[in-house]
């Protein structure tokens, strides 16, 4: 699942209306699973200045990074810092095919290949990301019907932009299937 949609949906499920504080945390544990990809993606192509085809071709399924996604996408590790981020990885592993990440790390590094992908053709993205999209809507909706506060709202209109973006680069333009 693109990180924007995870955004939108910690919110949706987390946000109450007068509680920006948990608001904030909501956006905090949907993002930081993903955290790590950013960083190391924005230092590669910005201040390395590698192409983004070696970035997301080689160094992103490459032991190292991989190893990072391993401790940052396992629910082991963020059972115990949190459950905040619970939600976005429960809907990352049926959603993840060849860049599936050991969910279960440290007591074993099992991947599981989910058979469907929000980013690849050929494992269901035609469908699947088009159902992210309208939760990523739905989402948005919820936040605005729950009262979240204006900054919030503007938040969430940009991170919706985002995910309509990224699902739009996934099914027509960057992956080859």
């Amino acid at each position: 699942m693109n990180t924007p949609a995870h955004l939108l949906l910690g919110a949706a499920a987390f946000a109450r209306p007068g509680t920006t504080k948990v608001l904030i945390a909501a956006l905090f544990g949907a993002l930081a699973p993903d955290l790590s990809l950013y960083l190391m993606a924005g230092t590669a192509l910005f201040l390395l200045q590698i192409p983004p085809q070696i970035v997301f071709n080689e160094l992103y399924f490459s032991d190292a990074w991989q190893t990072v996604f391993a401790i940052d996408n396992s629910f082991f590790v963020w059972g115990a810092l949190t459950g905040a981020a619970r939600l976005h990885l429960a809907v990352d592993m049926p959603l993840h095919h060849d860049d599936a990440r050991p969910h279960f790390w440290p007591l074993t590094s099992w991947v599981f290949e989910s058979p469907y992908s929000y980013l690849d053709r050929a494992h269901g993205a035609m469908w699947s990301a088009p159902i992210e999209a309208v939760l990523a809507v739905v989402a948005t909706a919820w936040l605005w019907w729950r009262g979240v506060p204006i900054w919030a709202r503007g938040t969430a209109l940009v991170l919706l932009g985002m995910e309509m973006w990224g699902v739009r680069q996934w099914l027509f333009f960057f992956v080859d299937s």
